[in-house]
């Protein structure tokens, strides 16, 4: 366009061209508001997000509303009987109905460590968290009394329960005897062990201002399964063997679940022999994955705010080896050993990957508050500066992916969205529900027409994050694509801390 030309049109032109320029600045305004309004309801998934593990309990369900996922009923009522323990409630860990301790009690952790660093954007949503928490380490606390010497550490036989497709309501009554599995002394498991302990302790300080005797009794008990764990060493993936390998092996070791368990009880206690412990164990340098199964990077972060916010200068090496991490993560550090999709999706690992996306996240978004708290940067190399803007960036790229702001427009959240996975890999979900059959289905009944049916799930797991999409971005919401399509409570339990961030 032509703005200046000579004689009297020049001025017509310009109040034309200045009128012209108020309208583009106004629509580029609506444009920021349009796009602003597209963000994600990170309140909405933040709710759905815990409401899911209502549908992973085990045991006697509350009473509504207590209870919002009605098809869900009682289950596993005679857990802890070959044993002759009580060890009803917890979680199924995933879409099975075996109560793996291991994924459980990370679960628990990560449900503890979001709740105390976001308990001021948790909001309402603070209470449903320690209901959560609390339905774990109930369970916990009698896996760990029940029989001196021994910690129970799982119910429910996995190779036989994986032969059969029924709901958790029909295993008392059609599923193969709810075999019971414990370490001890002789048969150690000093990762599930660990794991156990830094759940109880963290769920100790969610609970100290709430509930005191209840704390105590959780950090005491976190105290001695961590003396067991220290004491009798071994993996329990040795002791245990078929019973929890290839599902839940510990593949890392032990020694992570020692650190890490060292790491909470300090948080807890402050008692500088819990910093022994974690000084005796030396590092494990070059991680860049942080799951269920390897949790040296979250040691890292959670020993590194002691020198970040606390400004305790001897915790410095540990802030430098979560410095070391979040380069490994950052997609365009030099020292960088993340793939991510060509949408933008962190990718570790084809199987269940937002497992580790969720978690990962969980630890940018609380570096990013410790950085921010103590105006703190660092630099991948000698190219990239990182900002708590850096890492708060990413965080919400891979938040924001996951509630659909993706390539195929789907949220992988269940309930949240219009467009979300349909068919998830979930016995409870995909078969009738208790209202709807009371009779109850053998053990095989459910695979027809129920798991193979191409037709949507009956009974929606509110909440449930899957595995997630393939590395091409494409996900096929595919029943018996379990490596995608299943739910997990440790997916789930790690992206709540980061909605509840961002919700604020």
């Amino acid at each position: 366009m032509t703005i200046f030309r000579n004689g009297a049109n020049s001025s017509i032109s310009l109040i034309f061209y200045l009128i012209s320029c108020c309208v583009i600045l106004n629509f580029c305004r609506f444009c920021e508001i349009v796009e602003a309004g597209n963000n994600p309801n990170y309140r909405d998934a933040l709710a759905k997000s815990i409401l899911f593990f209502q549908g992973q309990r085990s045991g006697r369900l509350p009473p509504s509303p207590a209870q919002q996922i009605t098809w869900r009923a009682n289950s596993g009522l005679l857990d802890g009987q070959p044993a002759h323990v009580d060890l009803t409630g917890g979680y199924y860990d995933a879409g099975d109905n075996v109560k793996f301790n291991f994924p459980m009690a990370f679960t628990t952790t990560m449900l503890s460590w979001g709740a105390m660093e976001y308990a001021g954007k948790l909001g309402p949503q603070l209470p449903e968290t320690r209901a959560a928490i609390r339905w774990a380490t109930d369970y916990l606390l009698k896996c760990a009394g029940a029989t001196p010497g021994k910690l129970y550490v799982g119910v429910g036989d996995p190779n036989a329960d994986h032969r059969c497709w029924i709901r958790p309501e029909d295993m008392d009554s059609s599923n193969p005897a709810r075999s019971v599995y414990s370490v001890s002394p002789s048969n150690p498991g000093s990762d599930v062990a660990g794991e156990t302990a830094a759940a109880l302790a963290a769920a100790s300080i969610v609970f100290r201002k709430v509930d005191a005797p209840y704390a105590r009794l959780l950090l005491k008990t976190a105290r001695n399964v961590m003396q067991f764990a220290l004491n009798y060493r071994g993996s329990y993936s040795d002791s245990l063997g078929s019973a929890v390998c290839p599902f839940y092996c510990s593949y890392s070791g032990y020694t992570d679940e020692l650190l890490w368990g060292a790491a909470w009880l300090f948080r807890a206690t402050n008692d500088v022999y819990y910093v022994n412990v974690v000084r005796s164990l030396g590092s494990n340098d070059g991680t860049d994955i942080f799951s269920w199964d390897n949790k040296y990077a979250g040691a890292r972060v959670l020993l590194a705010r002691r020198n970040l916010v606390d400004k305790n200068k001897t915790f410095e090496d540990f802030r430098q080896r979560a410095e070391e991490f979040m380069c490994r993560i950052l997609p365009n550090s030099p020292s960088s050993t993340t793939q991510y999709t060509a949408g933008g999706l962190m990718w570790k690992l084809g199987q269940s990957n937002l497992q580790y996306v969720t978690s990962i996240t969980f630890l940018l978004t609380t570096y990013s508050k410790y950085m921010a708290t103590s105006k703190n940067s660092f630099y991948c190399g000698n190219q990239l500066q990182v900002t708590h803007r850096t890492l708060r960036s990413l965080a919400k790229k891979q938040v924001d992916y996951i509630l659909g702001e993706n390539p195929m427009k789907m949220s992988y959240m269940v309930g949240y969205g219009a467009n979300y996975p349909q068919r998830i890999h979930h016995r409870g979900s995909s078969l009738p529900s208790l209202r709807v059959r009371p009779q109850p289905f053998g053990c095989e009944a459910g695979f027809q027409p129920f798991y193979y049916t191409p037709n949507p799930n009956p009974n929606i797991l509110t909440g449930a994050v899957v595995g997630g999409p393939n590395q091409n971005d494409f996900y096929s919401d595919d029943r018996t694509d379990f490596s995608h399509s299943e739910p997990a409570t440790y997916i789930n339990a790690a992206i709540v801390g980061p909605l509840a961030f961002f919700a604020s």
